[in-house]
């Protein structure tokens, strides 16, 4: 049954612009939406075994594909019928969820952790992903470690996970190295998934990242644009 969104502004991405940004049509029969489909059950089954509600994206640095990864496994979690998604774009020294799915926000979470808008003036609805919310960012913000960990930062998370027992979050965060809003916003989320790229990231950056990150727990790490892959079953 398709959810009724009331206070959810709806949009229509455009087909040309998610092929463009390498989101995934999860219901294909192609190598990447089976891997973001193995993906999905391998997180759900962490995530339910400790019944953790909310997921930070990590990267150790800008080029790993962070960002795409949330918005494919964001998509992904959302097609699993057991429950409703929201992807929260906290990356913002950089925030690129908006732009990669085509919506134009007026406010987004930057404004909500300056005190000037609620959350539900900045929720997005994508049509066709009948459990997915979008929750951007409108543009970058000064400060932003210290927001995400201040009062604004931690009442808004907590409201975002009391308000639908059987939401999903995913909240994109800036890369682990280069800047501390990862690290600050950490303690804050019940669980970690960490991004590398093949040939992007380095040894030594991977293995501080996970040193950085120790006290908060990881379901597992993805590796982007591998050059080797599995060949199909059957």
């Amino acid at each position: 049954m398709a959810i009724r969104y009331t206070q959810t502004t709806s949009f229509q991405p455009s087909e040309g612009l998610l092929e463009a940004n390498r989101v995934v049509d999860i219901r294909a029969a192609s190598q990447a939406a089976s891997a973001f489909r193995v993906l999905r059950t391998q997180v759900l089954q962490r995530m339910d075994e400790h019944q953790w509600q909310s997921l930070a994206i990590f990267s150790p640095s800008s080029d790993d594909g962070k960002t795409t990864t949330a918005i494919n496994l964001a998509i992904s979690l959302a097609n699993d019928e057991r429950h409703t998604v929201l992807l929260v774009d906290f990356d913002l020294r950089r925030p690129t969820i908006a732009s990669r799915l085509g919506i134009d926000p007026i406010k987004g979470t930057d404004d909500v952790l300056r005190g000037a808008a609620r959350i539900n003036h900045c929720l997005y609805h994508p049509d066709r992903f009948d459990r997915l919310v979008i929750f951007p960012a409108r543009k970058a913000m000064e400060h932003s470690s210290e927001a995400l960990s201040g009062p604004r930062g931690r009442n808004l998370v907590t409201e975002l996970r009391s308000r639908y027992p059987d939401r999903i979050i995913l909240f994109d965060l800036p890369p682990v190295l280069g800047t501390d809003d990862a690290l600050a916003f950490a303690p804050l989320v019940e669980c970690g998934l960490v991004v590398v790229a093949e040939g992007v990231t380095r040894r030594e950056d991977l293995l501080r990242s996970m040193e950085l990150l120790r006290k908060t727990p990881i379901v597992g790490t993805v590796l982007n644009r591998a050059t080797y892959v599995p060949t199909a079953y059957g």
